[in-house]
């Protein structure tokens, strides 16, 4: 198959940038799209070209008709989605194929199997993956939920159907709960995703989440690339991510490598992918969903493995092979990804915005940002939240927690309210630096954590006086600092 020679990417931000990074690494030119609000935005200067999408600044990144017609005009032979937008849609897969430009991801009857969850379901079961009991149709209508709720027994989750990244979710405990959670689930799902079908499956109580990086080309080569303890989020969202599970038992680990790379042959999928599970504290293995795109927490999987999943993603859509085999893939040290947020978790992370008027990052070694925001940047409300992740690695977990704990102090964005006070109080925590959490630890710890005391606060407000201080005393006098 011939080499890809341009990339357009249908995606914004962080992740827009990275997929620059890595085509230019490989000689491929790029093309970036952007909305009225992104005009500022830097992967937009970093691309080779730039094309506006006028009108609603949400739908920029969705009207797929649009943006492969910039790709024909541009002469691009594939499109990139990132993550979140478009990158889960079988229909823009179909129509890049359909007008002669490769999709880098999977096919797009795995992006609509995947995209049902009620269906992946069914199809992981049949192939030997152990999945929660529940129910394998759509629900439409209360009464039939509340009757397969009873049957199952409580506590029971709803999910949508047709979605994820935790929209339209909801754990119900109790009975008397249940009707009011039901409409609150199908009003979200139909919100986010246009359907309101849900299905109804039995909740595992305090489980850890824990996710398999596979890779897999068109001729049959399945690996992984190990897995992610994503057990640390809020309403179901994710917080940080951590490469490799800090506690996760060996042989419940091979099991999990086993599963997930077994079935994905067995299905014949190709390009990366994220199979997600539930481990409960019998360390009993649930698949929960699939998710058919490169994940916001990719670079802790690349930290420890050296593998660069975007660049593998591209080259896997041109036809290559797998360039490695399982025993060569080496697995070092310990990663943990933060999620930097424009929100403020004292205000119940409610989202916020405005202009980045002081920006200093950390650095050394083991130390990675990934980001699209800088000094005079402004954040624009009408997206996620996510404004970067800082990525951290060291030999061992104490090691990175103390890494992390170093580069979240260095860490200051001015201009808006974060939840990088959140992280810092995370990193000081002893069940977090003993590696023992689950999906409710941050649900307990909230109450227990000082974000942002008055203290605090002067302190670090004197802290970054007196470093702006010294910089601009530098600039003032063009002093030259001996080395």
């Amino acid at each position: 198959m011939a080499k890809i020679k341009k990339v357009l990417i249908a995606n914004r931000g962080e992740i827009a940038l990275r997929i620059i990074r890595a085509c230019k690494e490989l000689d491929i030119a790029s093309v970036a799209i952007f909305s009225e609000v992104d005009v500022e935005g830097i992967w937009v200067r970093k691309a080779d070209e730039c094309y506006p999408i006028m009108g609603d600044v949400v739908q920029a990144y969705l009207n797929f008709d649009k943006i492969i017609s910039i790709a024909k005009k541009a002469s691009c032979d594939a499109i990139h989605p990132g993550y979140g937008f478009l990158s889960e849609n079988a229909d823009f897969a179909r129509a890049c194929e359909e007008n002669g430009i490769i999709f880098i991801g999977p096919k797009p009857e795995h992006i609509e199997l995947f995209g049902d969850k009620m269906a992946s379901k069914v199809a992981m079961k049949k192939v030997g993956v152990p999945v929660l009991e529940g129910t394998d149709e759509p629900i439409t209508n209360i009464e039939d939920g509340a009757k397969i709720a009873k049957e199952i027994g409580f506590p029971i989750i709803i999910k949508a159907a047709f979605g994820g990244g935790g929209r339209g979710m909801r754990i119900v405990k109790e009975q008397k709960d249940f009707k009011e959670m039901y409409e609150s689930a199908t009003n979200e799902s139909m919100k986010y995703f246009g359907r309101d079908e849900v299905f109804i499956e039995k909740y595992v109580e305090n489980p850890r989440h824990i996710e398999i990086q596979v890779i897999a080309d068109k001729y049959g080569n399945v690996l992984h690339l190990g897995e992610r303890d994503c057990s640390i989020q809020r309403r179901h969202q994710k917080v940080i991510e951590i490469a490799p599970s800090p506690r996760l038992n060996n042989q419940t680990r091979k099991e999990l490598y086993r599963i997930a790379t077994k079935a994905m042959f067995k299905l014949g999928y190709e390009s990366v992918g994220t199979v997600e599970f539930l481990v409960d504290a019998n360390d009993n293995i649930y698949f929960i969903e699939m998710n058919t795109r490169v994940q916001v927490e990719h670079p802790v999987t690349e930290t420890i493995t050296g593998v660069d999943i975007i660049q593998r993603m591209i080259e896997i859509a041109e036809g290559d092979k797998l360039q490695f085999l399982q025993e060569e893939i080496q697995f070092r040290g310990y990663s943990i990804e933060f999620r930097i947020n424009a929100e403020n978790p004292q205000k119940n992370f409610m989202p916020s915005t405005g202009t980045v008027n002081k920006y200093l990052t950390p650095g050394g070694p083991g130390v990675r940002i990934d980001t699209s925001i800088y000094t005079g940047y402004k954040v624009p409300a009408n997206y996620d939240s996510m404004i970067g992740k800082l990525i951290v690695w060291s030999l061992t977990w104490e090691g990175a927690v103390k890494k992390a704990k170093r580069a979240l102090d260095e860490f200051y964005i001015e201009g808006f309210p974060t939840n990088i006070p959140l992280h810092r109080e995370i990193v000081k925590d002893e069940d977090f630096k003993n590696g023992t959490f689950n999906t409710s630890y941050l649900d307990k710890k909230m109450q227990t954590f000082t974000l942002n005391s008055e203290e605090n606060i002067k302190l670090e407000e004197e802290k970054i006086a007196n470093i702006m201080k010294f910089i601009e005393t530098i600039n003032k006098n063009n002093v030259k600092v001996k080395q």
